[in-house]
C-alpha cells in the first residue's frame, strides 16, 4: 500500500462508528475480512495503531480518533464535491439527506413525501429522525445536507431559512374541568400539573418556558418519550399537555378520551426552520424544499404561516 484511498477512510469511519468490524463491514457492504484487512493496511502505512481489537468489541485508540475524524472531513468534501457536478445538470436530483426533530417529522412528512415525489421525481429524501443536538452534530460531520429543527439553536456557524410557526394547543382528558370549555384562557392552567417530554426534546424547553410564564407545574414522576406517548397519559387521565397543532389530529387518527382545545387570544407557538451549513452543496435544493413546505395545504392552513 503505497497511498490512502477513499475507500480505506470510508472503513475506518464505518468501524469507529459501529464499534464493530462485522457491523462496520455489513454497512459498508464488504465482507469482515476484507474490512479487517484494509484497516490494518491503513495501520500498517500510517504507522499507527487506529483500534484496538478484542473479542467483543472495538476501541479506537486516541490517534485513531483524531485520524477517524479527520478522514470524516475529507470525506464529507468528496461526496459534497460529487454532489456539486451531478448537480450542475440537474440540482432537483440525486439524494437528499434530511434531519428532522421527532415532534415533528410524523406529522409533517406525511404530508411533504407525495408532493415532492411529484414535483421532483429524480429527487430521493434520505430521511434522517433525530433530536436538535445529534442533527446539528450531523450537520456539522456533513452527514446531513440539511436538518429542520425548531428555532433558536445554539450558535453552530449555520444557515437557516424560515419555515412556519406552529401554536400549541391545549391536549386534556375527557373528564377534565377545563375539557367543557370551547378554549383555554392562559390563567386557567395556573399550577396545572403539566405532562412533558424527557429532555433533549427542544419542545420540552418550549412547554416550560410557557409553564413558567402562566404558572403551570411541570409534573415530576413522569417523562414522556414522544408526542405519542403524551396522547396516550392525557387520554388515560394522566394530566394534560400541550401540542403542536400539526400533531393535533394527524392523518388517520383518533385518541379515545382526548380532548383538544385551542388557547383564548394569542397562543404560544414554536417556530420551524430548515437549517444548512454555509456554502453547502445542495443550498439549491434545501432553498426549493423550504419554499415547497412553506405551500403545503396543513402548514398554509396555520394561522398566520
Amino acid at each position: 500500500m503505497n497511498h490512502i484511498n477513499f475507500r480505506d477512510l470510508r472503513y475506518l469511519v464505518a468501524v469507529a462508528d459501529h464499534q464493530h468490524f462485522g457491523r462496520a463491514a455489513a454497512a459498508c457492504f464488504v465482507s469482515q475480512p476484507t474490512l479487517s484487512t484494509q484497516v490494518k493496511k491503513l495501520e500498517e502505512y500510517l504507522n499507527v495503531q487506529l483500534v484496538e481489537r478484542t473479542s467483543k468489541r472495538v476501541i479506537v485508540t486516541p490517534i485513531g480518533r483524531m485520524i477517524t475524524e479527520r478522514a470524516r472531513q475529507v470525506l464529507n468534501e468528496v461526496d459534497d464535491l460529487v454532489n456539486v457536478a451531478r448537480s450542475a445538470g440537474d440540482p432537483m436530483s440525486g439524494d437528499l439527506r434530511l434531519g428532522i426533530i421527532p415532534t415533528l417529522g410524523p406529522y409533517l412528512i406525511p404530508h411533504l413525501f407525495p408532493v415532492l415525489q411529484t414535483r421532483y421525481p429524480k429527487l430521493r429524501l434520505l430521511l434522517h429522525e433525530e433530536r436538535t443536538r445529534g442533527l446539528i452534530e450531523r450537520l456539522q460531520e456533513g452527514t446531513l445536507d440539511a436538518a429542520i429543527m425548531g428555532t433558536p439553536i445554539p450558535d453552530e456557524g449555520l444557515v437557516s431559512q424560515s419555515l412556519f410557526q406552529e401554536p400549541f394547543e391545549v391536549a386534556l382528558p375527557a373528564g377534565h374541568p377545563l375539557a367543557g370549555q370551547e378554549s383555554i384562557d392562559r390563567d386557567d392552567l395556573d399550577a396545572a400539573p403539566m405532562l412533558l417530554l424527557e429532555e433533549g426534546h427542544c419542545m420540552r424547553d418550549q412547554a416550560l418556558d410557557f409553564c413558567s410564564r402562566v404558572g403551570a407545574q411541570q409534573q415530576q414522576d413522569f417523562r414522556a418519550t414522544s408526542l405519542e406517548t403524551l396522547r396516550q397519559m392525557v387520554a388515560s387521565g394522566a394530566g394534560i399537555t400541550l401540542l403542536p397543532m400539526l400533531a393535533v389530529e394527524p392523518a388517520g387518527s383518533h385518541t379515545e378520551g382526548l380532548v383538544v382545545r385551542p388557547f383564548a387570544g394569542q397562543p404560544p407557538v414554536r417556530e420551524l426552520a430548515i437549517y444548512r451549513r454555509r456554502g453547502c452543496a445542495r443550498e439549491p435544493v434545501v432553498s426549493a424544499m423550504a419554499e415547497l413546505i412553506r405551500d403545503l395545504p396543513p402548514v398554509k392552513a396555520l394561522p398566520d404561516s
